[in-house]
């Protein structure tokens, strides 16, 4: 699977584009700030109805103007399909396949599975257990419908029992009769969760492990660990115990909510351990087993957006990424770097059809 082409009109700095791609390799060159990240975002946009970058879809929209609308052509293995998107300030976005409106956004998750790699991952290790949970979740809604409808079902439910602890704390009163409504919800959702999530993570290390051991050369052990409550006690008791707790606290504190992904260098957390490069080189591996992984459930190669993540890496790590993403396995790549030179090596080493864009401060044009 491939994206064709794209076409732009106001979304972030871009003002106007229009690109045509090659099916393997796309390099977009240009300083920083020029835009190049934001044609990756573009095509990210595409594929999950949401920059990878804002939360907020206003703010997606130039700043000059009241809308932006993207439109891409892709090549799937068993069909075309024409994705549009256009948001009008003040107004709701709108998001069609082939000219139908989608009824629901969550009906086009997984329909063109995209996997991107940018600086900002290294919230991946720095940040809270919120960051990996959504790293989880992001992966396997692409490939499970089910799952998604699943985690909108708990958090709803979450969201009305927490209300229903604030509530009985203010007006100070107790009905665990009326709570058993949520926790039943929670623990039906939360279980099937719980389960995907454990059957995601064990069928990842291996995969991640082989990138990291190939990438570093076997210089360091790396490993994945899924922290949960549901491993310590069945969910529902684990809600009873937690009940005085709760109370106290006016919010549910056990859950699959609580979920995290530990990851170690060692038998260490990386964020308290690891260099720069092997942080970097921990997210591309972990990102690339991401790949592979949506690879094998969809039976389609994911487009891999590389955003500027040759920075804080040797050269010996760098070619050896080149190498890995080089391989048959891999299908269309687009790639972001400041320095023409370091594209052109990385080119020759990839030995494959390219096309190369020169972004400028919104502008993008081939450059060959």
């Amino acid at each position: 699977m491939h994206i064709e082409d794209i076409s732009i009109v106001n979304f972030k700095n871009i003002n106007e584009v229009k690109a045509k791609f090659s099916p393997k390799l796309n390099c977009f060159i240009g300083k920083n700030g020029a835009g190049k990240t934001n044609m990756l975002d573009a095509i990210y946009y595409l594929s999950f109805c949401k920059s990878f970058f804002n939360a907020t879809d206003q703010l997606n929209i130039n700043h000059e103007e009241s809308f932006f609308i993207l439109n891409g052509n892709y090549n799937r293995s068993e069909s075309k399909e024409v994705i549009s998107c256009g948001l009008q300030k003040g107004q709701k976005k709108q998001f069609k396949r082939n000219t139908k409106v989608y009824k629901k956004l969550q009906e086009h998750i997984g329909l063109l599975p995209l996997v991107m790699i940018t600086p900002s991952d290294v919230n991946l290790i720095l940040g809270g257990s919120d960051e990996r949970r959504k790293f989880m979740d992001g992966v396997i809604s692409q490939y499970n419908q089910n799952y998604l409808d699943d985690l909108l079902k708990y958090n709803r439910a979450l969201l009305q029992r927490n209300n229903l602890l604030k509530q009985f704390a203010s007006e100070r009163y107790f009905d665990e009769e009326l709570l058993g409504i949520w926790d039943s919800q929670l623990v039906e959702y939360g279980g099937r969760i719980h389960k995907k999530r454990t059957e995601f993570v064990k069928k990842l290390i291996p995969v991640f492990q082989h990138y990291y051991t190939f990438i570093s050369q076997g210089n360091e052990e790396v490993d994945l660990v899924h922290q949960s409550h549901l491993y310590e006690n069945d969910f529902e008791a684990s809600l009873k115990l937690a009940m005085p707790k709760d109370r106290a606290a006016q919010y549910t504190t056990v859950g699959i909510h609580k979920d995290d992904l530990l990851l170690n260098i060692g038998k260490y957390p990386i964020r308290k351990l690891g260099s720069q490069g092997q942080k970097k080189t921990f997210l591309v591996a972990l990102k690339l087993a991401q790949f592979n992984f949506i690879k094998e459930i969809s039976g389609q190669k994911p487009i891999l957006l590389l955003d500027d993540i040759f920075d804080k890496l040797d050269q010996h790590r760098v070619e050896q990424i080149v190498t890995t993403v080089a391989g048959e396995q891999f299908g269309q790549i687009f790639i972001t770097d400041t320095n023409r030179e370091h594209l052109d090596s990385i080119i020759r080493k990839m030995d494959t059809d390219f096309r190369i864009f020169k972004v400028e401060t919104g502008q993008v044009e081939l450059a060959q």
